[in-house]
Protein backbone atom coordinates (compact mmCIF):
# COMPACT_ATOMS: atom_id res chain seq x y z
CA UNK A 1 0.00 0.00 0.00
CA UNK A 2 1.82 3.24 -1.48
CA UNK A 3 1.16 6.69 -2.58
CA UNK A 4 -1.38 4.97 -4.99
CA UNK A 5 -3.71 4.45 -1.88
CA UNK A 6 -3.44 7.82 -0.97
CA UNK A 7 -7.12 9.70 -0.46
CA UNK A 8 -9.14 12.47 0.74
CA UNK A 9 -7.75 15.81 1.97
CA UNK A 10 -3.88 16.45 2.68
CA UNK A 11 -3.25 16.08 6.05
CA UNK A 12 0.28 17.64 7.06
CA UNK A 13 2.86 15.92 8.74
CA UNK A 14 1.85 18.47 12.47
CA UNK A 15 -1.64 17.70 11.33
CA UNK A 16 -1.87 14.18 11.65
CA UNK A 17 0.54 14.45 14.82
CA UNK A 18 -1.60 16.29 16.64
CA UNK A 19 -4.10 14.82 15.84
CA UNK A 20 -3.26 11.59 17.76
CA UNK A 21 -1.09 13.34 20.80
CA UNK A 22 2.30 12.28 18.90
CA UNK A 23 5.28 14.45 17.83
CA UNK A 24 6.18 15.24 13.90
CA UNK A 25 9.06 13.24 14.31
CA UNK A 26 7.09 10.20 15.46
CA UNK A 27 4.73 9.97 12.58
CA UNK A 28 7.88 10.10 10.19
CA UNK A 29 9.73 7.09 12.14
CA UNK A 30 6.33 5.31 12.08
CA UNK A 31 6.39 6.43 8.03
CA UNK A 32 10.09 5.25 7.86
CA UNK A 33 9.70 2.15 10.10
CA UNK A 34 6.40 0.85 7.38
CA UNK A 35 3.88 1.72 10.19
CA UNK A 36 2.25 4.20 7.77
CA UNK A 37 2.06 3.95 4.21
CA UNK A 38 4.40 5.78 2.26
CA UNK A 39 3.34 9.98 1.98
CA UNK A 40 3.27 12.07 -0.76
CA UNK A 41 4.95 14.52 -2.06
CA UNK A 42 4.43 18.48 -2.85
CA UNK A 43 6.11 19.79 -5.44
CA UNK A 44 8.96 21.78 -3.03
CA UNK A 45 9.19 18.04 -1.13
CA UNK A 46 7.00 18.41 1.72
CA UNK A 47 4.87 15.66 2.87
CA UNK A 48 1.65 14.84 2.50
CA UNK A 49 -0.79 12.63 4.52
CA UNK A 50 -4.32 12.00 4.06
CA UNK A 51 -7.26 10.37 5.83
CA UNK A 52 -5.92 7.03 5.24
CA UNK A 53 -2.60 7.67 6.76
CA UNK A 54 -4.64 8.66 10.22
CA UNK A 55 -6.37 5.44 10.04
CA UNK A 56 -3.36 3.34 9.55
CA UNK A 57 -2.38 5.59 12.50
CA UNK A 58 -5.14 4.84 14.16
CA UNK A 59 -4.78 0.82 14.03
CA UNK A 60 -1.63 1.03 15.17
CA UNK A 61 -1.99 3.34 18.21
CA UNK A 62 -4.91 0.52 18.93
CA UNK A 63 -3.07 -2.48 18.45
CA UNK A 64 -0.14 -1.89 20.71
CA UNK A 65 -1.68 -2.10 24.26
CA UNK A 66 -3.13 -5.27 22.96
CA UNK A 67 -0.13 -6.44 21.54
CA UNK A 68 2.77 -5.14 22.52
CA UNK A 69 4.53 -2.04 20.14
CA UNK A 70 6.89 -4.81 18.50
CA UNK A 71 3.87 -7.05 16.79
CA UNK A 72 1.48 -4.09 16.32
CA UNK A 73 4.07 -3.30 14.25
CA UNK A 74 5.06 -5.84 12.14
CA UNK A 75 1.11 -6.79 11.68
CA UNK A 76 0.95 -3.31 10.22
CA UNK A 77 4.23 -3.35 7.84
CA UNK A 78 2.70 -6.94 6.73
CA UNK A 79 -0.80 -4.99 6.01
CA UNK A 80 1.00 -2.11 3.95
CA UNK A 81 3.34 -4.61 1.74
CA UNK A 82 0.10 -6.31 1.19
CA UNK A 83 0.57 -9.66 3.36
CA UNK A 84 -2.50 -9.62 5.29
CA UNK A 85 -2.22 -13.55 5.61
CA UNK A 86 1.19 -12.81 7.36
CA UNK A 87 -0.52 -9.85 9.85
CA UNK A 88 -3.36 -12.33 10.70
CA UNK A 89 -1.21 -14.71 11.63
CA UNK A 90 0.51 -12.31 14.15
CA UNK A 91 -2.49 -11.43 15.54
CA UNK A 92 -3.83 -15.28 16.31
CA UNK A 93 -0.32 -15.83 17.63
CA UNK A 94 -1.01 -12.79 20.09
CA UNK A 95 -4.60 -14.18 20.75
CA UNK A 96 -2.96 -17.95 21.51
CA UNK A 97 -0.34 -16.64 23.95
CA UNK A 98 -3.69 -14.81 25.96
CA UNK A 99 -5.18 -18.02 26.17
CA UNK A 100 -1.87 -19.85 27.14
CA UNK A 101 -1.67 -16.51 29.99
CA UNK A 102 -5.51 -17.83 31.09
CA UNK A 103 -4.63 -21.93 31.11
CA UNK A 104 -1.00 -21.04 32.93
CA UNK A 105 -3.81 -18.50 36.07
CA UNK A 106 -6.16 -21.66 35.96
CA UNK A 107 -3.71 -23.87 36.40
CA UNK A 108 -1.91 -21.59 39.35
CA UNK A 109 -5.27 -21.31 40.69
CA UNK A 110 -6.03 -25.25 41.09
CA UNK A 111 -2.34 -25.59 42.16
CA UNK A 112 -3.59 -23.09 45.05
CA UNK A 113 -6.67 -24.41 45.18
CA UNK A 114 -4.86 -28.11 46.22
CA UNK A 115 -2.23 -26.65 48.43
CA UNK A 116 -4.81 -25.36 50.52
CA UNK A 117 -5.38 -27.47 53.20
CA UNK A 118 -1.62 -28.58 53.58
CA UNK A 119 -0.78 -24.72 54.23
CA UNK A 120 -3.29 -23.98 56.30
CA UNK A 121 -2.19 -22.61 59.46
CA UNK A 122 -1.45 -24.70 62.40
CA UNK A 123 -1.65 -27.78 59.60
CA UNK A 124 2.64 -28.07 60.01
CA UNK A 125 4.45 -30.00 57.81
CA UNK A 126 2.83 -33.24 57.70
CA UNK A 127 3.35 -36.22 59.69
CA UNK A 128 6.05 -37.90 56.82
CA UNK A 129 8.30 -34.52 56.87
CA UNK A 130 11.54 -34.82 59.02
CA UNK A 131 11.93 -31.94 61.31
CA UNK A 132 15.80 -31.20 61.29
CA UNK A 133 16.35 -30.00 65.00
CA UNK A 134 16.44 -26.34 65.94
CA UNK A 135 16.63 -25.93 62.41
CA UNK A 136 13.05 -25.25 61.51
CA UNK A 137 12.88 -27.50 58.28
CA UNK A 138 13.39 -30.83 56.37
CA UNK A 139 15.75 -32.91 54.54
CA UNK A 140 15.42 -33.57 50.92
CA UNK A 141 14.90 -37.02 51.19
CA UNK A 142 11.62 -36.98 53.19
CA UNK A 143 10.82 -33.97 51.37
CA UNK A 144 10.92 -35.69 47.75
CA UNK A 145 9.44 -38.92 49.32
CA UNK A 146 6.51 -36.81 50.67
CA UNK A 147 5.47 -35.46 46.62
CA UNK A 148 6.51 -38.90 45.52
CA UNK A 149 9.29 -37.37 43.14
CA UNK A 150 13.38 -38.22 43.20
CA UNK A 151 15.66 -36.72 45.64
CA UNK A 152 16.98 -35.76 41.69
CA UNK A 153 14.25 -33.96 40.83
CA UNK A 154 14.54 -31.37 43.60
CA UNK A 155 18.06 -30.73 42.82
CA UNK A 156 16.97 -30.35 39.48
CA UNK A 157 14.31 -27.72 40.77
CA UNK A 158 16.90 -25.69 42.80
CA UNK A 159 19.31 -25.29 39.83
CA UNK A 160 16.14 -23.54 38.06
CA UNK A 161 15.44 -21.77 41.34
CA UNK A 162 12.20 -23.07 42.09
CA UNK A 163 13.39 -23.82 45.22
CA UNK A 164 15.70 -22.40 47.38
CA UNK A 165 17.19 -24.56 50.21
CA UNK A 166 19.76 -23.75 52.51
CA UNK A 167 22.49 -25.78 53.85
CA UNK A 168 22.77 -27.30 57.36
CA UNK A 169 25.92 -26.17 58.82
CA UNK A 170 26.80 -28.90 60.63
CA UNK A 171 26.23 -31.43 58.07
CA UNK A 172 25.99 -29.35 54.56
CA UNK A 173 22.81 -31.23 53.97
CA UNK A 174 19.83 -29.42 52.38
CA UNK A 175 17.44 -27.86 54.47
CA UNK A 176 13.76 -26.82 53.15
CA UNK A 177 11.92 -24.65 55.43
CA UNK A 178 7.89 -23.65 55.06
CA UNK A 179 8.19 -21.47 52.06
CA UNK A 180 10.69 -24.20 50.44
CA UNK A 181 8.12 -26.95 50.90
CA UNK A 182 5.21 -24.54 49.86
CA UNK A 183 7.04 -23.72 46.85
CA UNK A 184 7.93 -27.42 45.81
CA UNK A 185 4.10 -28.36 46.59
CA UNK A 186 3.20 -25.60 43.91
CA UNK A 187 5.95 -26.52 41.56
CA UNK A 188 5.12 -30.27 41.41
CA UNK A 189 1.52 -29.41 41.01
CA UNK A 190 2.24 -27.48 37.99
CA UNK A 191 4.86 -29.77 36.62
CA UNK A 192 1.80 -32.47 37.00
CA UNK A 193 -0.15 -29.93 34.68
CA UNK A 194 2.13 -30.44 32.07
CA UNK A 195 4.29 -27.09 32.68
CA UNK A 196 7.93 -26.28 32.06
CA UNK A 197 9.77 -25.30 34.74
CA UNK A 198 10.80 -22.26 32.91
CA UNK A 199 7.02 -21.69 33.06
CA UNK A 200 7.06 -22.33 36.43
CA UNK A 201 10.16 -20.55 37.58
CA UNK A 202 8.42 -16.83 36.75
CA UNK A 203 5.30 -18.21 39.08
CA UNK A 204 7.27 -19.20 41.72
CA UNK A 205 8.51 -15.62 42.31
CA UNK A 206 5.21 -14.11 42.38
CA UNK A 207 4.09 -16.32 45.13
CA UNK A 208 7.75 -15.47 47.06
CA UNK A 209 6.90 -11.54 45.91
CA UNK A 210 3.31 -11.70 47.63
CA UNK A 211 4.67 -13.39 50.95
CA UNK A 212 3.07 -16.35 50.32
CA UNK A 213 -0.37 -17.94 48.99
CA UNK A 214 -2.91 -15.64 50.96
CA UNK A 215 -1.60 -12.36 50.12
CA UNK A 216 -1.01 -13.88 46.31
CA UNK A 217 -5.06 -13.48 46.03
CA UNK A 218 -4.62 -10.11 45.50
CA UNK A 219 -2.00 -10.34 42.60
CA UNK A 220 -4.62 -13.36 41.04
CA UNK A 221 -7.46 -10.89 40.77
CA UNK A 222 -5.11 -8.26 39.61
CA UNK A 223 -3.89 -11.11 36.88
CA UNK A 224 -7.39 -11.82 35.85
CA UNK A 225 -7.92 -7.56 35.21
CA UNK A 226 -5.00 -7.51 33.11
CA UNK A 227 -5.73 -10.41 30.74
CA UNK A 228 -9.43 -9.19 30.64
CA UNK A 229 -8.26 -6.18 29.68
CA UNK A 230 -5.72 -7.51 27.48
CA UNK A 231 -8.46 -9.15 26.00
CA UNK A 232 -11.07 -5.98 25.52
CA UNK A 233 -7.60 -3.84 24.16
CA UNK A 234 -7.12 -6.71 21.54
CA UNK A 235 -11.07 -5.90 20.38
CA UNK A 236 -10.82 -2.43 20.29
CA UNK A 237 -7.68 -2.85 17.70
CA UNK A 238 -9.55 -5.04 15.83
CA UNK A 239 -11.89 -2.84 15.00
CA UNK A 240 -9.45 0.03 13.80
CA UNK A 241 -7.60 -2.48 11.61
CA UNK A 242 -10.45 -3.51 10.21
CA UNK A 243 -11.22 0.20 9.88
CA UNK A 244 -7.66 0.66 8.16
CA UNK A 245 -8.36 -2.62 6.08
CA UNK A 246 -11.71 -1.52 4.36
CA UNK A 247 -10.03 1.89 3.94
CA UNK A 248 -7.13 0.37 2.02
CA UNK A 249 -9.66 -1.91 0.38
CA UNK A 250 -11.82 0.53 -0.86
CA UNK A 251 -8.70 2.75 -2.58
CA UNK A 252 -7.38 -0.69 -3.78
CA UNK A 253 -10.56 -2.15 -5.24
CA UNK A 254 -10.54 -1.93 -8.90
CA UNK A 255 -7.45 -4.21 -8.62
CA UNK A 256 -9.12 -6.66 -7.27
CA UNK A 257 -12.38 -6.80 -9.35
CA UNK A 258 -12.70 -9.95 -11.34
CA UNK A 259 -12.35 -9.73 -15.20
Amino acid sequence: MGRNLQNGDRLRPVDLARGHGLSTQAVRNYEAAGILPAAGRTPHGYRTYTSLHASALRAFLALVPGHGHRTAASIMRAVNRGAVDEAFRLIDESHAQLLDDRRTLRAVESALRDLEPTMAPGHGAGPELAVVPGAGGTFIGPLAGQLGIRPATLRKWERAGLVRPRRDPRTGYRVYDEADVRDARLAHQLRRGGYLLEQIAPLIVQVRAAGGLEPLEAALRDWHGRLSARGRRMLTGAAELEAYLRAAGGVNQAAVQPT
